[in-house]
């Protein structure tokens, strides 16, 4: 899996969560993850998860760290288990730097207060990840903690680095654990 730190801010409205849209902005072919920072601000319209359409949900940060993945050849379901192992790897990260964060389903929490949006879907050709980690937790719509202004997490590229680079190697050496063992 190939992976890219996009230096540019990019504002997530939701609509980015599409086939092909790291390939055709990035030239990024195959699987791949992005991750970027910006404003996060995805209306009701573009929303993907039907739960949130329905609870009156839209999703709103002033600045989130987004990670957007697209992985070919995979079912949704095997999607979830991809984006709940994109969690725990975050997870682990922020743990590693002393962080207790507490993990939900597909959520992370800090101090009892949401520090993550995730969704996983499927398209014709592939299945999509979108995941954001609150930098700034000002104005979220929820109780919400972020990466600088709650957990003082200053080197946002770093982190960013160090999740898409463990996670692309996490699946590498999940492929390669299935193709050592013989069957029965």
């Amino acid at each position: 899996m190939k992976y890219k730190l996009i230096e540019k801010e990019i504002k997530y409205e939701g609509f980015q969560l599409c086939p092909h849209w790291i390939y055709k902005n990035f030239k990024i072919q195959g699987d791949a993850i992005v991750a970027f920072c910006g404003e996060c601000d995805v209306k009701l319209d573009e929303m993907v998860d039907i739960e949130d359409v329905i609870n009156n949900e839209p999703i709103y940060s002033k600045n989130m760290l987004s990670f957007i993945t697209e992985q070919f050849n995979v079912n949704l379901v095997e999607g979830v288990f991809r984006q709940r192992l994109l969690i725990c790897i975050i997870k682990e990260a922020l743990e590693k730097r002393g962080i207790k964060v507490e993990r939900s389903g597909d959520d992370l929490y800090y101090e009892g207060k949401k520090l993550t949006v995730s969704i996983a879907t499927k398209s014709l050709t592939s299945i999509l990840i979108h995941t954001g980690i609150n930098i700034d937790s000002a104005g979220a719509p929820v109780k919400a903690s972020g990466l600088m202004s709650d957990l003082g997490i200053e080197d946002i590229s770093e982190l960013a680095l160090e999740i898409m680079e463990n996670y692309a190697n996490e699946l590498e050496d999940i492929e390669l654990a299935s193709t050592k063992v013989r069957g029965v």
